[in-house]
């Protein structure tokens, strides 16, 4: 009867079956071109049938976890611009810690300076008398600055509280994601060991270490790698961010030194472990 039509290794040509995507050449597969009429129905009716089956039930159970897994990638990103959001009026609120605290050691007037000492004396008023011997200082609003002060640490505690609860959901997100595509795998795995008994029963002359995934089924399962591995890379970064400023609050006291004041805002702001190609490459994996 010639060559045994029953697998075909070879050139990948369309499928039968209406808009099947096409195999790789890795894959095997059936592509009824290449079985006589005399055998189609036979193959049909026994072991292809089993396998086409199970090449439906693998893609069903594919397609729904990666719809779920598309869809929790999303509030991911969500919960990761919020996060973005908070770490900029964090910000703000450090550089309103940073000015307020500088305002209040501001030094007075340097009143050895012959130029300094012509001009108080030329415009030495009562108010300006007192204004200088207060240090320079007016005391509405000094009393100003030490409330901003105050409002700002306040601000940035609550920030990170916020930042915390974020925290904790992003990392759910990833929980959820890394179970339901162990729970796939399991359930893919019992399909397959379904249909290959069904497969011994009615053709054993197959060999079933050649059956391979579909193409189909192997995309699924890569693309849901592929955000799965994003997730996790994105929390590793805005988790070291989250520690940083955590760090960055806890140190904050009034007599924090300019110089470290100045250091604390620029790391903040340029936040060194975030990599901005990384999240780009991230939004684009959403639909």
């Amino acid at each position: 009867m010639g060559k045994n039509p029953r697998l075909h290794r070879g050139p990948s040509f369309p499928s039968a079956r209406a808009n099947k995507q096409v195999p790789s050449t890795d894959s095997v597969y059936f592509d009824f071109r290449y079985v006589p009429i005399n055998l189609r129905l036979q193959l049909t009716g026994s072991g292809a049938s089993i396998w086409l089956r199970m090449e439906d039930e693998e893609c069903n159970l594919l397609i729904e976890p990666r719809q779920r897994i598309v869809q929790k990638f999303s509030d991911f990103m969500t919960r990761v611009a919020e996060f973005e959001e908070l770490a900029a009026v964090g910000s703000r609120l450090l550089i309103g810690f940073q000015q307020g605290l500088e305002f209040l050691r501001r030094p007075p007037i340097n009143k050895t300076s012959e130029l300094v000492e012509k001009i108080i004396k030329s415009n030495e008023t009562k108010r300006v008398k007192s204004y200088v011997e207060a240090g320079c200082i007016d005391s509405h609003d000094g009393t100003q600055n030490i409330s901003k002060l105050h409002t700002c640490q306040l601000g940035l505690q609550d920030h990170l509280s916020k930042a915390k609860c974020i925290l904790s959901e992003i990392e759910s997100l990833i929980d959820d994601v890394v179970g339901g595509m162990q729970t796939t795998n399991e359930n893919l795995s019992d399909l397959q060991d379904r249909y290959f008994d069904k497969w011994d029963q009615q053709e054993p002359a197959y060999d079933k270490e050649e059956i391979t995934s579909t193409h189909a089924s192997h995309l699924q399962k890569h693309e849901a790698i592929d955000y799965a591995a994003m997730m996790g890379i994105i929390f590793s970064m805005v988790k070291q961010d989250y520690v940083m400023q955590e760090r960055i609050v806890s140190s904050l006291n009034l007599k924090s030194l300019a110089g470290e004041l100045e250091s604390y805002c620029l790391m903040w702001s340029l936040r060194p472990f975030i990599n901005d190609e990384i999240m780009h490459q991230a939004w684009k994996l959403l639909p």
